[in-house]
């Protein structure tokens, strides 16, 4: 497992032959033979390697590499094969480089292949490294998305997109290794931008036994043509695999996660949910969370604290939801709306607003940019929704769903989940927080 600060920086997981091999066996059982071979980021060069040896009609062969000494390498290991292709290694930035032009001079079929790097923006930004693409705001997201965090992504999914926007139009084949949630996002960006893909499928493998890193990863393979319509994914439980286990895809204008079940139950899908809500956050579980010890409320500091109970209210966290038990926590909520100042804790509710202004210090070291130009001791993603009598809660932290129903205590009635949580509360208000635990 790579884990020099140097190489996380360029989310640098080097491809073992066997791997590189095993791709390009597949990509040749398609019948895929290609005129032109790149490889944007192609660290030591196995990946071309391999390639040389599977496709030896190849003509032109070109691997680029940001670090001189993986360049050397690669230029070294292909000095000693014997090819008929023109084959090239250069240094380059894949962010500076003009990719247009250089695929402008390439032959169809064309085949990009590789292993784009497996790290993301904000790692990145922590370890300060230059090694990042320009920011644009691609997915048009709100100022608020990209403050909580929604605008966070992986290097190799910015990359992927590029590759895809390039092989548009071309005869062409996209093979990577990569995350398998950079994969369906890939996917969906260019089905939903009408890419013209012939096909696309996806083999899992074991980046355990290949890179000594616990993520789901995959194979995935797309198919460019300039008649390509498809906007449907064959999923592989393995390399070896020949008979996918199932296909997801583009339907109705959202990304379906098995196609032929969706087709089952198509006349279920409803019209009513508009959308999904995060739960509150406040950045200080030490303050915000309460425990109840003896009939007493104990803060993260190991205080005792006395409240007004209009500011309680229950919170579910993410275990709770999978371990199916009752709240075990109480939260602080002072406001009902992001736009209502906390202030007028003075009045409605004196003792919280002594504790807030207590413990003042805390709260303003808290250091997201959400709470920028917010009144004091704001929290944030509370609304009206927060306070709803129902609400539906899903933990994506956790593989299972679970079917169940029980009673709870506190003034929390009935808890259903089926494939999700819904509960009701009968305190004057409710609140719930996704926070994870």
């Amino acid at each position: 497992m790579l884990t020099h600060p140097s190489k996380t920086a360029f989310g640098d997981f080097q491809t073992p032959l066997e791997l590189a091999r095993a791709v390009c066996g597949l990509i040749a059982q398609t019948g895929f033979d290609p005129a032109s071979i790149l490889e944007p980021t192609c660290g030591i060069g196995t990946f071309l390697q391999a390639a040389l040896e599977t496709f030896p009609n190849a003509r032109r062969v070109l691997g680029f590499e940001l670090n001189p000494h993986y360049v050397s390498q690669a230029q070294h290991v292909y000095a000693k094969i014997r090819s008929q292709a023109r084959v090239e290694i250069h240094q380059a930035n894949f962010f500076l480089t003009d990719w247009q032009a250089l695929i402008a001079t390439l032959s169809e079929p064309m085949l990009v292949i590789g292993n784009p790097p497996w790290v993301t923006n904000s790692a990145l930004s922590t370890l300060n490294s230059a090694n990042t693409p320009v920011k644009a705001n691609l997915d048009h997201l709100r100022g608020i998305d990209a403050l909580t965090g929604k605008s966070n992504f992986d290097i190799s999914e910015w990359m992927l997109r590029k590759n895809l926007e390039w092989l548009d139009g071309k005869h062409g084949m996209l093979a990577v290794l990569c995350k398998t949630t950079v994969a369906r996002k890939v996917l969906a960006y260019a089905w939903q931008r009408g890419m013209r893909i012939a096909s696309a499928s996806l083999y899992h493998f074991d980046s355990r036994a290949y890179f000594g890193v616990a993520v789901d990863a995959c194979l995935l393979l797309v198919h460019s043509h300039p008649a390509g319509n498809s906007q449907q994914c064959a999923v592989f439980s393995t390399l070896q695999t020949h008979y996918p286990a199932r296909v997801f895809g583009w339907q109705d204008g959202v990304i379906v996660a098995d196609l032929a079940l969706y087709q089952k139950w198509r006349a279920l899908f409803g019209t009513g949910l508009k959308g999904w809500r995060s739960g509150i956050k406040h950045d200080s579980s030490q303050l915000f969370e309460l425990r109840v010890e003896h009939g007493k409320l104990i803060n993260g500091l190991g205080e005792v604290v006395d409240l007004e109970p209009d500011v309680l209210f229950p919170l579910l966290k993410s275990s709770d939801l999978a371990a199916r038990r009752q709240p075990r926590l109480w939260m602080v909520v002072p406001q009902q709306t992001m736009s209502d100042d906390p202030s007028r804790l003075q009045v409605d509710a004196p003792k919280t607003w002594h504790y807030l202004t207590t413990h003042a210090d805390l709260l303003d070291k808290r250091k997201s940019s959400i709470y920028k130009n917010r009144p004091r001791f704001s929290i944030f993603g509370v609304g009206s929704y927060s306070f709803a009598p129902w609400k539906i809660a899903i933990s994506g932290l956790y593989k299972n769903s679970n079917l169940l129903g029980y009673h709870l205590t506190k003034g929390v009635r009935w808890f259903l989940m089926i494939l999700a949580i819904s509960f009701r509360a009968t305190l004057k208000r409710s609140a719930i927080s996704c926070t994870n635990s």
